[in-house]
């Protein structure tokens, strides 16, 4: 390619992140540095007009100063086209809003953009039941409406956590122990009587000494350490924003393999930037949104992460134009 590679993000109000935290300025500040062209846009800028993908794209500066990270320009209208890649790093809740865009998305894939991650993936990946794609990798895991099943589940396995299907951060999750007269108005409240599928889990207790660790993977090839969440004393939840302490560690062999069961699907179909959420010997989430954790793993490993990302995108473009 004889010109700089054109990026564009689609993200959160730029000016709400937290920088030294935030994963996305990282792959910015990243993408920069290869000379590449930033262009900013949120999901209420996206729009198609006769089919055609449109986005209001803001040019933008990065800069790794935890006071001063950002400067964007005037927004002009630009056609997804005009643009060789474009990162969709929009938080959930993965609701009908965020479905909505990823259309856009599959129009800017056809019109020749390297979406990341690909648009189909993120509708076809619910980050809590596309591990049901590899059983063998995870716990005993129920996914239903039905509350008398999520008791005799929990009759069965003893100590279980109960999530809602659309939460991230550790919202809303519940750790219920045997006996628990809570358990029916949970599972009424997360099912919310009965009317949404809801997923249970048993309980793992490797979360308690090793935590809900983060598995990176770029292009389907795992970065070669993870970030173990430990959960507070005060909390079940191996959640950064629920308290819980980062602390980077190599990967294990079971990481390893957990890793090789998975990536390869994720490479085939498009996911270029995902995390493993794995806590003992098992997944129990594949985040494909807008996986973070990679601030933490650097600062403490000297790795690049984003970086790594940059280099595969970088691949990826090379072998289109092939």
């Amino acid at each position: 390619m004889n010109r700089p590679i054109r990026l564009g993000v689609v993200m959160d109000p730029i000016e709400d992140i937290k920088p030294k935290k935030d994963s996305t300025l990282a792959m910015l500040l990243a993408a920069q540095a290869r000379g590449w062209e930033l262009h900013y846009a949120e999901l209420s800028h996206l729009y198609l007009r006769d089919g055609a993908p449109m986005g209001r794209w803001a040019p933008l500066t990065v800069r790794p100063d935890a006071s001063d990270w950002f400067t964007r320009g005037e927004a002009v209208v630009r056609n997804f086209a005009d643009l060789d890649v474009v990162l969709m790093r929009k938080d959930p809740p993965f609701d009908m809003e965020y479905i909505y865009s990823t259309y856009i998305l599959d129009r800017a894939e056809l019109a020749g953009t390297l979406v990341v991650n690909r648009p189909q993936g993120l509708r076809d990946m619910n980050e809590k039941v596309y591990t049901a794609w590899f059983p063998d990798c995870c716990a005993p895991t129920l996914i239903t409406r039905n509350m008398a099943d999520m008791h005799a589940f929990q009759r069965e396995h003893g100590k279980i956590v109960c999530k809602p299907l659309y939460g991230m951060g550790g919202r809303s999750v519940f750790v219920i122990e045997p006996g628990d007269k809570n358990a029916q108005v949970i599972f009424e409240t997360l099912s919310e009587y009965g009317t949404r599928f809801a997923i249970v889990q048993r309980y793992v207790p490797e979360i308690v000494s090793g935590g809900d660790c983060r598995v990176i993977l770029v292009d389907g090839e795992p970065v070669p350490f993870a970030l173990a969440r430990i959960p507070s004393s005060s909390d079940n939840r191996g959640n950064l924003a629920a308290g819980a302490t980062g602390v980077a560690r190599p990967l294990n062999d079971r990481d390893r393999w957990l890793a090789a069961q998975i990536g390869p699907a994720l490479r085939d179909r498009g996911m270029l930037f995902v995390g493993l959420d794995v806590i003992g010997n098992f997944v129990t989430e594949i985040n494909v949104t807008s996986p973070t954790g990679i601030r933490e793993i650097d600062q403490q490993c000297g790795t690049d992460i984003a970086g790594l990302l940059m280099d595969a995108i970088s691949r990826r473009l090379t072998a289109r134009e092939a």
